[in-house]
């Protein structure tokens, strides 16, 4: 079974940029669609995007389109998101998922239930 660890979290001040890292052990990264999501507290998780198993295709939502970025390493062993232009609003834990069963040109969905496994998350602290 996969075990996902995200890494890259921390403070940032408001404008800033992070980017955070997903790597997986027990299982290859290439076998997913990825997806990223952030839950603030006191909210529910929120869904960030998702990138194909081949990194060919993302998506990214509205709500943070133009700010984040999904990508994958060339060996398929790392899934990063890039966050730049950062809010207090992006504060929050976020969370790698990947999602078994897929084709290799398929995006992720859209909501954690579509996802198999989780990190354990790390958290983002934007301040003003």
């Amino acid at each position: 079974q996969v075990q996902l660890a995200e890494s890259g979290g921390g403070s940032v001040q408001a404008g800033g940029s992070l980017r955070l890292d997903c790597a997986a052990s027990g299982g290859a990264l290439t076998t997913y669609a990825m997806g990223w999501f952030r839950q603030a507290p006191g909210k529910e998780r929120e869904f960030l995007g998702t990138i194909s198993r081949n990194g060919v295709r993302t998506f990214i939502p509205d709500s943070v389109l133009g700010r984040l970025t999904i990508s994958r390493d060339k060996a398929g062993n790392t899934v990063s998101l890039q966050m730049t232009a950062l809010k207090s609003e992006d504060t929050g834990v976020y969370y790698c998922a990947a999602q078994a069963r897929v084709l290799t040109a398929a995006l992720g969905g859209r909501v954690p239930e579509d996802y198999d496994y989780w990190g354990q998350g790390t958290q983002v602290t934007v301040s003003s």
